[in-house]
């Protein structure tokens, strides 16, 4: 894995962890609002733009604004120290799972030239049938439209129906603010 790459799991680690523990509910929604943004870029990263995409929406835009909007409603108390009351169980829990998942990173694939992850094909002759016969199954010369668009259109409908449906929702929520 890349420089890049690394500094960016352990920005998401990280921002995971302190989400957890911070106590402050306004720190607690910034600090996710960049939890999710570093895994969007992380799915970018992995070859995934669209999952990147619709977590940088959903994640980091629509659910950040939501609970922000929840948060200016309700009342905060002052003086609570950030750190006060942690659920020490929970975060040792949580530590010994991320070290179960961790320790699996080392049989993730590697491609010896660059030192990067592969991609995993499960089956290349699909994959050669996609770069074949595009144009002649869909008439759209590239691929990645095609197979966005013909081979998956399903799935491309619901992540855009899911991206606007939290757009909607956030401008009702918005209208509502606005005009309250």
């Amino acid at each position: 894995m890349s420089a890049v790459g690394i500094a960016l799991v352990a920005f998401v680690a990280v921002t995971a962890v302190a989400t957890v523990l911070v106590r402050d509910v306004l720190s607690a929604i910034i600090i996710f609002g960049a939890y999710s943004l570093g895994m969007a870029l992380f799915y970018t990263l992995l070859l995934a733009p669209d999952v990147g995409l619709t977590e940088a929406a959903i994640g980091a835009g629509v659910t950040t604004i939501l609970l922000l909007v929840t948060i200016a409603k309700t009342t905060r108390p002052i003086g609570d120290r950030v750190l006060a009351s942690i659920n020490w169980p929970a975060a040792v829990v949580v530590g010994v799972l991320a070290v179960l998942i961790g320790s699996t990173v080392p049989y993730i694939p590697t491609d010896n030239f660059t030192g990067g992850l592969t991609p995993v094909i499960a089956n290349p002759n699909v994959t050669g049938y996609y770069l074949e016969m595009t144009y002649a199954d869909t008439g759209v010369t590239n691929a990645v439209t095609a197979v966005l668009a013909a081979y998956r259109g399903f799935d491309t409908f619901g992540e855009a129906v899911v991206v606007f449906a939290a757009g909607v929702a956030v401008l009702v929520v918005l209208h509502t603010e606005v005009f309250s």
